[in-house]
């Protein structure tokens, strides 16, 4: 997973004219961001893009979470077996006016939420998403692999939350974040140790 992540967050590194001579002769004089936890596969400014534009989505989560959930149905109706109070949703008609699935769309984006606002504290971050990773073990029938299976269905709804505001860049960091978030989930559940596979190789 550190490769995949890595190559995407070059991808925005690439984009910032590479002086990082020890001089510092170049166009800008302004002094450089803070370094972030080496851990975490943002630069400074992708990170506070990140935070920057999560807001928007905060204003919207119940929403956001509810299209995030229609999408991973729409793609794998198999998962609805899981969720013993949705398995009787079968259209997209239904699942947007089930409670049940609002509730439950909002303690997901909570998650999500609680997951993002920590990534100032990466051992708070790893902690706690591993904590629900773990908590996931409880789901009868549940597997690892589960967890990737958000990844689009959340681009999705970002996506359509933001609208013009998601712009090739923003997407990209969203794609460096949500791999991070979802392979902490997989290493908590695995029980693989917090930092696994985070370390950036």
């Amino acid at each position: 997973m550190g490769c995949e992540l890595g190559k995407l967050a070059a991808s925005e590194r690439g984009g910032g004219r590479g002086g990082d001579g020890g001089g510092g002769g170049g166009k800008d004089d302004l002094p450089a961001p803070p370094a972030t936890d080496p851990r975490l596969p943002l630069t400074a400014k992708q990170k506070y893009t990140m935070v920057a534009s999560w807001k928007g989505i905060n204003r919207e989560m119940e929403a956001t979470g509810v299209n995030m959930f229609i999408k991973l149905f729409e793609e794998h109706k198999e998962l609805l077996s899981l969720f013993e109070k949705f398995i009787a949703l079968q259209t997209r008609e239904q699942q947007a006016s089930s409670e049940e699935l609002q509730e439950h769309a909002t303690k997901v984006m909570s998650t999500l939420d609680e997951g993002i606002r920590g990534l100032d504290d990466m051992d708070s971050f790893f902690s706690y998403l591993g904590q629900v990773g773990a908590s996931h073990r409880r789901i009868n029938g549940f597997q690892s692999q589960y967890f990737w299976k958000i990844e689009g269905p959340f681009l999705k709804a970002v996506e359509q939350t933001l609208g013009d505001r998601y712009t090739a860049n923003v997407e990209n960091i969203y794609k460096v974040t949500i791999k991070l978030i979802i392979q902490t989930l997989v290493d908590g559940f695995e029980g693989t140790g917090h930092a696994a596979g985070t370390a950036g190789s």
